[in-house]
């Protein structure tokens, strides 16, 4: 058994949250190596270390001391160090990269330190070997990371050892460090996780798992226990702040179940992501809920639209040509809706019109302002019989006017369109309804 481990900034954010992770670590043999980001914040007020080392980078940038900032820096990993009763060379370090930045050194290389640094001291701190990710972490010049060449690089690296591995950067061809985008360090654990093939990767935060609803709408919403990745996938592109995207896709490819683990409630189970689950009896019906607000819905109408070839195509190139991007499509008989981003589309809003009256000649279009979009998400729907007509009805009974209804074929979600004003009051009424049904 292999798990991979990787921990946020928040759960590195000083020694009292080392010791939290030593004692994650040491209690399941099989957590054999651990990926590791930059301290996060300690208060509100606080400021996370790769803010500060970007913020360093543009000092330089513009000629300006950031003395002063990166002794803030150095205090912070110095305070770690002391309460964690460590003896790690980190004033070398410190020294040479100090050095470096007074000679031209590249902002990613600079804002890589914060997870460089972290590594070293929790390395230090579970006795476990240091594995720098420029090692194994491979780079294209595009851009884009070499899988094969960096799973290969790992598995050689890590072979047999306990290790604690950076996060968030990587190694160019020519090797100079590339950062992937923040959030990085997700990313580093999950293609660790599948270099490896592990049997789970456990990744830990300050939250305990996925919740189904988003907690500043709905009062105390419950922990989603399993889901699989298709939901999380619709959750995620719905408007769902859950996880980043490439955290997802090498775990996946590999069939590894992935466990969102809160640092600070370690008995916590959280939540398991699994390509497949078989459901539990006591389950709802709805995995989760989420939506998102800003949309506008342009409706196009003709009399005989359904018989005429390539009408679909040619809206979709008009707006593809004006580079925004068409999120869902509900049609009628010879009526088609094209449903896009308010602030994308806005901007080039009466040319598209314009184009659209032009090539399709339709007998009406007509725009929709400040719509909402909200999704009911969950693989149980299919297979039950009267659930659209359940979440229609109850939006009805309490006041929501839905605008427009989408599904997509697997029958994974059932979205709805309301007004902007409704927005929170249906993700309210949607939970409230499921969440009354799985209790009974």
């Amino acid at each position: 058994m292999l798990k991979v481990l990787k921990f946020g900034g928040s759960s590195l954010a000083d020694a009292q949250q080392f010791a939290k992770v030593r004692k994650i670590v040491e209690s399941d043999p099989s957590r054999r190596v651990v990926v590791v980001s930059a301290p996060g914040k300690r208060s509100a007020d606080d400021h996370k270390i790769t803010d500060l080392l970007y913020l360093c980078a543009a000092h330089i940038e513009y000629g300006v001391s950031c003395e002063k900032i990166f002794d803030m820096i150095r205090q912070r990993y110095d305070e770690i160090r002391r309460d964690c009763g460590l003896n790690t060379d980190i004033d070398k370090d410190f020294d040479q990269i100090w050095v470096h930045m007074q000679h031209g050194m590249a902002r990613e290389e600079l804002a890589s330190r914060g997870e460089y640094l972290s590594a070293r001291l929790m390395a230090d701190y579970l006795g476990f070997d240091f594995l720098d990710a420029a090692l194994w972490l491979r780079f294209r010049f595009d851009g884009t990371v070499d899988k094969e060449a960096s799973y290969e690089a790992l598995r050689r690296a890590a072979d047999g050892r306990r290790v604690v591995i950076p996060g968030f950067y990587g190694a160019m061809p020519d090797g100079r460090i590339r950062t992937l985008t923040r959030g990085g360090s997700d990313i580093t654990g999950a293609l660790a996780a599948a270099a490896l093939d592990a049997d789970l990767y456990e990744n830990w935060t300050d939250v305990s798992g996925i919740l189904m609803a988003d907690p500043r709408i709905v009062d105390n919403p419950a922990p989603i226990r399993h889901i699989t990745y298709s939901e999380l996938r619709e959750l995620s592109y719905i408007g769902a702040k859950v996880l980043h995207e490439g955290t997802v896709f090498p775990v996946r490819e590999k069939n590894i179940p992935l466990n969102i683990r809160n640092t600070n409630e370690p008995d916590h189970p959280g939540t398991v992501i699994m390509e497949n689950i078989e459901d539990e009896e006591d389950g709802s019906l709805i995995t989760g809920i989420a939506g998102k607000k800003g949309y506008c819905v342009v409706t196009v109408a003709k009399t005989g639209m359904s018989s005429e070839s390539g009408v679909l195509l040619r809206l979709l190139e008009i707006v593809e040509n004006h580079g925004v991007n068409v999120e869902y499509i509900p049609s009628g008989i010879d009526i088609i809706s094209l449903v896009m981003a308010e602030e994308k589309a806005q901007p080039c809003l009466y040319a598209m019109l314009g184009e659209m009256q032009k090539s399709i000649q339709p007998d009406s279009i007509k725009v929709t302002d400040h719509m909402a979009i909200v999704a009911a998400v969950g693989r149980r729907m299919a297979s039950r019989p009267g659930v659209s007509g359940k979440i229609f009805a109850t939006l009805g009974e309490n006041g929501v006017n839905i605008r427009m209804i989408t599904q997509g074929p697997e029958e994974l979600n059932i979205i709805v369109g309301v007004e902007e004003k409704d927005f929170a009051q249906a993700i309210r009424v949607l939970y409230n309804t499921f969440m009354k049904e799985q209790k009974q």
